[in-house]
């Protein structure tokens, strides 16, 4: 599984890098969160806010921070060893328009 922050450096960003590593820790998850400062790599996933949380080179969420339960949601809900994830949709700031 692949979990990346993507942002600024602002201290939104920074808090959703912190709460999602510590999602992951909780979700008993081996991998890592590697988080992103480059803004270019936002601009070239069509995204025009951050932070951006990507699970699996898909974005779940962006714009905004959520809390811990949503973020592990999201996890769980994008890993395609869970069953039934292939239906769902991701969860972010569009509404479901993307």
């Amino acid at each position: 599984m692949k979990i990346q922050v993507l942002g600024s450096g602002c201290a939104t960003c920074k808090k959703l890098f912190e709460l999602t590593k510590k999602a992951v820790e909780e979700l008993n998850l081996k991998t890592e969160v590697e988080y992103i400062k480059d803004i270019q790599k936002i601009v070239a996933m069509g995204l025009m806010q951050s932070p951006v949380l990507v699970v699996n080179d898909k974005p779940v969420l962006v714009g905004f921070i959520s809390d811990i339960e949503k973020i592990k949601n999201l996890i769980t809900n994008s890993n395609p060893t869970n069953e039934n994830t292939s239906n769902k949709k991701s969860e972010c700031s569009c509404g479901g328009k993307c």
